[in-house]
C-alpha cells in the first residue's frame, strides 16, 4: 500500500507507526505501510506470537458482537475499530437483524478514511474520527444522533484498544463514564492485553514506544477493576479465547493468547 492511494488522506503520517495500521499487518490486511511493517517485523522477532493475538482477539470481537445482537441489541458502537475486516460489527449484526445500525469510531485516518469507502452504501453504517476518551464527542456527533437511540440498549465495543489509555488518562474512569451514558439493559464488550503468563508481550509493549500509541500492559486485577458496575456474563473476565468459543478446542492453551475480555450488562 503505497501513501499515492487516493483515498489516503493527506494529513495521515506515514513516517510514524499507528496501532490501527500494526493490527491491520498482523491480520493480513494491506492498508498498512513500510514504516508500521517494519515495526511489526521488530515486535515479532521478540514476540512472535502477535499475529495469533490478533486473530483471536477479533475472533472475540465477532462472537460479542453476535451473542449481543441474539440479547435483542440493535444498536453497536465500535470503539477504536481499526480497519474493518471480513466478519465486522456490522456484518455480523446485521446477519442478525438486518435493521441493526453501527457507529464505528477511530482516531486513525488511514482507518475513517477505508471505512467511509466501504460503507457508502450502507444507510445503517457510518464512521466518525473521534477520541475513545472523549465520550461527548462519540454520542454527540450528527452520525451517532442519527443511528443511535439512546433511550434504548445498545452494545459498546471496546476491543484491544483501552491499553494505548495511560493511568493518567484513568481508563476505569473512562469505562465508568461509558456505562453511566448507557440505558440498563446495554452491553459493553472489553478485551486489554496483559502480561500475566507471556512475560515477552512486554518486549513488544516496549517497541509500541515507537508508534503513534504507546501499549500499557495491566494485571488480570487490574483489568477486573475497569468492568466494576458491570454485570459480567458467563464465562466472566477470562482470556479471549474461553469466552463462548465457537468449538471447545479454540479454547486449549487460551493462555498463550494473553488478552482477557469479558461481556457485561448495565443492570442500572
Amino acid at each position: 500500500m503505497t501513501s499515492e492511494a487516493s483515498w489516503v488522506p493527506a494529513e495521515v503520517d506515514i513516517s510514524t507507526p499507528s496501532a490501527a495500521r500494526l493490527y491491520d499487518y498482523y491480520l493480513g490486511g494491506a492498508y498498512n505501510f513500510e514504516t508500521d511493517r517494519e515495526l511489526a517485523k521488530k515486535i515479532f522477532d521478540v514476540f512472535p506470537e502477535m499475529p495469533y493475538l490478533a486473530q483471536v482477539n477479533r475472533a472475540f470481537l465477532r462472537r460479542a458482537t453476535k451473542f449481543c445482537a441474539e440479547q435483542g441489541i440493535t444498536q453497536f458502537v465500535d470503539i477504536g475499530c481499526g480497519l474493518p475486516t471480513t466478519g465486522a460489527v456490522h456484518e455480523i449484526a446485521q446477519a442478525v437483524n438486518p435493521d441493526s445500525r453501527v457507529l464505528y469510531v477511530d482516531n486513525e485516518p488511514v482507518a475513517v478514511a477505508h471505512s467511509e469507502l466501504i460503507l457508502e452504501d450502507n444507510d445503517r453504517a457510518a464512521v466518525i474520527q473521534a477520541d475513545l476518551r472523549d465520550p461527548d464527542s462519540i454520542f454527540g456527533h450528527p452520525h451517532a444522533t442519527r443511528l443511535l437511540d439512546r433511550d434504548q440498549p445498545l452494545a459498546v465495543l471496546v476491543v484491544a484498544v483501552v491499553h494505548f489509555v495511560p493511568d493518567s488518562d484513568d481508563p476505569a474512569g473512562l469505562l465508568a463514564r461509558y456505562r453511566d451514558a448507557m440505558t440498563p439493559g446495554s452491553y459493553l464488550a472489553f478485551s486489554h492485553v496483559s502480561g500475566d503468563t507471556l512475560p515477552n508481550v512486554a518486549k513488544a509493549a516496549e517497541l509500541y514506544r515507537n508508534s503513534q500509541n504507546p501499549a500499557y500492559l495491566r494485571t488480570r486485577d487490574e483489568v477486573a477493576a475497569m468492568l466494576t458496575g458491570f454485570e459480567l456474563v458467563d464465562p466472566g473476565l477470562v482470556f479471549v479465547p474461553q469466552w463462548r468459543p465457537a468449538d471447545p478446542r479454540d479454547a486449549e492453551d487460551a493462555e498463550r493468547c494473553s488478552f482477557y475480555g469479558a461481556v457485561g450488562r448495565v443492570t442500572g
